[in-house]
């Protein structure tokens, strides 16, 4: 493995492939056995495109094929920048089977991000659509490869030149490495620029196949991507990796809004799909008046932050399906409720670890770069450090870094406060950064979003920080009202006052507002909302 990439140790690395986590198959040659054991069923559906699972391989084929021919060689990156498109598929897969690393941008992403990025990987190529949301993506990348030395092309889909790339004779490829680098993610951190996440076939694959296995994913089932599929929740949890990994059916949705993949469930007869919980409760709102059949979804999964007990419950009577907690980073550990898990379980926890593997400490909150054995007891809060088969030990040239967000030992600093039960099941309570001590009392925002969301009149709400000469730090609470009258400051604060919190929990500040900004996957962006109200207070 390259030296900028921080390799599991031997022993480790044997003792996953004893156990059967680490299995030596690429994700090239997952297609090639799919498309023999599925070859008419349908594997992709975006927009009016069909494609089956032979004609998902074979375009994975001869894209590689192209791509090749244009001189992109195994151990490359090539920034991919696409929306829910069907070409996201089979350009994945194409760069796998020869060995290039995908090295995965948002759609939101812009100049910046994008420079950032490609520069950080050494991208050799970038591969991105025209137009899309009102946004010249086209432009912005032959910008950036104009200003990354390494970058030497600009594919853009739908052109006549990646119609060409995509109709070369497909050729026979060496399969790479499986314990190689397969793609660079990025990090979902609310401050400065992404880092680079290196994951490798053999830890990726266990990740999906158990996701697969937990979520029941069968060849009947219909997976419904409503989030940007390069992202890893819904890339692999199960995503549409799990989807494909099952023989099931992917739906790519251009958009999260209810509008759009309303239609798409009753018409694609979706069975399951996973969203962010901004998305979850407008989703429950437009439930109750929209005229389309929802009733072929068994399961919502909700992830990317915590869904909030008072919003969880909402789910099942809204939408007429099975709640199912997710919880999970890029750089690994992946937590479910099961389905079969107790109401109670379901509503208030964010699941338990995929792997019999996956090692879990919870530490002292104060002190987040304890040593790993500094754990404190089941249902006190802490900050979750792990390592597992699916958890990088470092990121990628990240060096200096690598040494704080790592232990000496292999445990990864996730930066989650949790609260772990006596059966293993993990509470996210909120972030070590996003802790706020007020005067000394510390206030889990996360606990004050759920309180204020239990008022019918709110649709969702967001505390965050903002700084005080006497206190250290107050608390300011964001919320957006649900359909009708917004509910005052006053009316929120004594709200949260009468369901008998501590009275340094009650927010001192309430703003109402008609949207919270939101990041590239759709999680609220407090990291803005600070902003926003900093320059509030300072125009005040």
């Amino acid at each position: 493995m390259s030296a900028d990439v921080v390799a599991w140790p031997p022993e480790t690395v044997a003792r996953y492939r004893a156990a059967g986590h680490w299995r030596g198959q690429t994700f090239g040659a997952l297609l090639t056995a799919l498309a023999a054991a599925h070859a008419e069923r349908t594997a992709v559906v975006g927009g009016e495109t069909r494609w089956t699972y032979a004609e998902l391989d074979e375009r994975a084929h001869r894209i590689a094929a192209g791509l090749a021919e244009s001189g992109v060689r195994a151990g490359d990156r090539v920034l991919v920048q696409l929306p829910n498109v069907p070409e996201f598929l089979p350009v994945v897969f194409g760069l796998w089977r020869l060995g290039v690393w995908p090295v995965f941008a948002l759609p939101a992403h812009r100049d910046s991000e994008l420079r950032h990025i490609a520069g950080q990987a050494e991208a050799v190529a970038v591969i991105t659509v025209g137009e899309h949301e009102r946004h010249d993506h086209a432009a912005t990348a032959r910008a950036v490869a104009g200003a990354v030395p390494s970058l030497r092309a600009v594919h853009v889909v739908g052109s006549a030149e990646f119609g060409d790339l995509s109709a070369a004779r497909p050729r026979e490829l060496p399969d790479p490495d499986p314990a190689g680098v397969a793609f660079l993610q990025l990090s979902g951190g609310t401050t400065g620029l992404p880092k680079l996440i290196p994951r490798t076939h053999d830890d990726y694959l266990y990740s999906v196949r158990e996701s697969m296995r937990i979520c029941a994913l069968t060849p009947d089932s219909v997976y419904l991507a409503a989030l940007p599929a390069a992202h890893n929740y819904p890339l692999s949890s199960p995503g549409v990796l799990g989807a494909l990994h099952a023989g099931a059916k992917v739906v790519l949705a251009p958009r999260p809004d209810a509008d759009t993949v309303f239609p798409l469930i009753e018409a694609e007869r979706v069975t399951i799909t996973g969203v962010v919980p901004p998305l979850a409760a407008a989703w429950v709102q437009a439930a109750g008046r929209t005229g389309h059949d929802l009733s072929s979804l068994d399961v919502l999964l909700v992830g990317g932050a915590k869904c909030g007990r008072e919003l969880a419950e909402r789910i099942g009577p809204a939408l007429g399906c099975r709640l199912q907690q997710v919880f999970g980073m890029a750089e690994g550990l992946v937590c479910y409720t099961r389905l079969d898990d107790p109401d109670e379980i379901v509503l208030g926890t964010q699941g338990r670890p995929i792997s019999p593997d996956d090692e879990i400490r919870v530490v002292d909150p104060d002190d987040p770069l304890a040593a790993s054995t500094d754990v404190v007891p089941d249902g006190a809060v802490g900050a979750l450090l792990t390592r597992g088969p699916y958890t990088i030990r470092g990121y990628y040239r990240a060096g200096g870094h690598n040494e704080v967000a790592f232990t000496p030992d292999g445990f990864y600093r996730t930066g989650d406060l949790v609260r772990r039960t006596a059966t293993g099941h993990l509470e996210v309570v909120g972030r070590v950064k996003e802790q706020i001590n007020r005067g000394g009392e510390k206030v889990a925002a996360e606990e004050v979003e759920n309180h204020l969301m239990a008022h019918p009149d709110v649709l969702d709400a967001a505390v965050v920080a903002v700084p005080d000469a006497y206190l250290g730090e107050r608390t300011c609470a964001y919320v957006v009202p649900a359909d009708g009258a917004a509910p005052t400051g006053v009316q929120l604060r004594r709200f949260v006052r009468e369901r008998g919190v501590a009275a340094f929990k009650v927010p001192d500040l309430v703003r109402v507002v008609d949207a919270f900004p939101v990041t590239g996957v759709g999680k609220t962006s407090k990291r803005d909302l600070r902003a926003a109200l900093a320059a509030h207070e300072k125009e005040g």
